[in-house]
């Protein structure tokens, strides 16, 4: 079984959208690198003017 870490060990980005920090998901883990979004309100909402 894997250690616990904190979320404060965890990596984190801002998201190319609203501009919010975001950290890593277990969800993400194959993608990581390609995540640029925090949710899917922002992803969807990428080509709008705020």
């Amino acid at each position: 079984m894997p250690k616990m870490r904190r979320k404060s060990d965890l990596p984190s980005k801002t998201c190319a959208a609203c501009g919010l920090p975001f950290t890593w998901r277990k969800k993400w883990e194959r993608d990581w690198d390609n995540v640029k979004f925090c949710s899917d309100r922002c992803r969807s909402e990428k080509g709008k003017a705020i």
